[in-house]
């Protein structure tokens, strides 16, 4: 299952970068992607396992850039 977020706030490709390593490196994340151009996080993952992915990913995100708000596109 594919979810698209906005990532409002997101001013550093580096950083966009490094949350699309460790989103992917999540348990039952079969792909991640961070468009910095677009500020947009497609996350595909197994159904079952996406909320609490979301979840993880949220706190990514709040740990490589704090002032980034996940936002359900």
């Amino acid at each position: 299952m594919k979810k698209t977020f906005k990532l409002n706030g997101l001013e550093c490709a580096n950083c966009a970068a490094k949350m699309e390593q460790a989103i992917g490196k999540l348990e039952g994340v079969q792909n991640a992607t961070v468009n910095f151009m677009t500020t947009k996080l497609v996350i595909e993952a197994e159904e079952d396992k996406l909320p609490a992915i979301v979840e993880a990913a949220e706190k990514i995100v709040k740990k490589i850039e704090p002032d980034v708000v996940l936002i359900k596109a």
